[in-house]
């Protein structure tokens, strides 16, 4: 019985060489980071921020691949099909677990296609309106909408997204009836909300502040239950009228289900020491951005959680999807 023992040891030992001499190497030639959604938005920052840190750190090229589409289901998907070998990566926001809580067809599934690699951080989001609109604060905004009902429309990123689900559970809570659009991105929504096509949005500060100080973005409330230090005379949702709001967006470094564990122990590695590197807090700072760092069984305990609180808001604010 001994000697079975060790020989499956030693089996075990054969049969893992070969995937840590990859994870040694790893990587040999460029990868590719998906980001679902249009350039311009948060996601896209931030995964371009990452990438240029991995590619100092390890000599080889990391490419962001925008492929947006069906709220972030095309790009995302792409990636749960890809081969498992560390070169087609993933940064996403919530949408990719809250999505498939509203839209049934989405084709992956967000816990069984994946092998999370590293939540990178989070931002809070503001609700922000067209200079035009007579409000300057959350509690005026819901004074003039319930008195206008039907004058008023709110865009937002994604299905799942947190800005629709921040929107809808604040639309919810504040009995407003006022219809939400849908876009591919954040850019689609901030283009029409500039132009004045829709009311406004809410959205993370990052897209929003450079509107915001140039005067073409009006800020109502922030999501957060404190105020953010970069938009200090902006009250925060809690304090307008709903002591038990709050919510804010994350990014998380993603890869398909099946990668080999030294690969993704590198990977790993390799986003700790990213998001640590002078290169992404010089550019992600200034953007209220908040390093939180988890990996292996921290960040897939944090998706668990994440997930049973989106569950619960689509839910109680009854998010309607296909």
């Amino acid at each position: 019985m001994k000697n079975i023992a060790i020989l499956s040891f030693a089996l075990g030992l054969i049969a893992a060489a070969p995937f840590a001499a990859q994870a040694q190497n790893y990587p040999e030639r460029p990868v590719r980071i998906v980001v679902p959604f249009p350039p311009g938005g948060t996601v896209d920052l931030v995964a371009r921020v990452l990438a240029q840190s991995l590619s100092e750190q390890t000599g080889q090229t990391f490419l962001v691949d925008n492929r947006p589409g069906a709220s972030g289901a095309i790009g995302s998907d792409a990636v749960a099909k890809a081969a498992p070998d560390g070169y087609t990566l993933l940064v996403q926001s919530p949408t990719l677990i809250a999505s498939p809580l509203i839209n049934r067809r989405v084709p992956y599934d967000a816990i069984r296609d994946y092998r999370p690699i590293a939540m990178l951080g989070s931002v809070p989001m503001v609700m922000t309106v067209h200079p035009s609109i007579p409000a300057n604060n959350l509690k005026e905004f819901m004074v003039l909408a319930r008195a206008n009902s039907g004058k008023f429309a709110f865009g937002t990123s994604a299905v799942g997204s947190p800005m629709h689900l921040a929107t809808e559970a604040l639309k919810k809570e504040g009995k407003l009836e006022i219809p939400t659009i849908i876009y591919k991105g954040t850019s689609g929504a901030l283009n029409d909300a500039l132009g004045g096509q829709i009311t406004g949005l809410i959205d993370a500060i990052p897209s929003t502040a450079p509107h915001i100080a140039a005067g073409k973005l009006k800020p109502l409330a922030v999501t957060t239950r404190r105020r953010v230090p970069s938009l200090p005379n902006v009250p925060t949702v809690a304090e307008s009228g709903f002591p038990e709001f709050e919510m804010v967006t994350w990014y998380g470094l993603w890869a398909p289900r099946g990668l080999p564990e030294p690969i993704a122990r590198k990977l790993e590695a390799l986003s700790q020491k990213a998001m640590a590197s002078r290169t992404v807090t010089e550019k992600l700072a200034p953007q209220s951005f908040e390093f939180r760092v988890l990996v292996g069984d921290s960040f897939s305990g944090f998706i668990t959680q994440q997930l049973a609180s989106y569950a619960r808001i689509v839910k109680d604010a009854n998010i309607q999807g296909e």
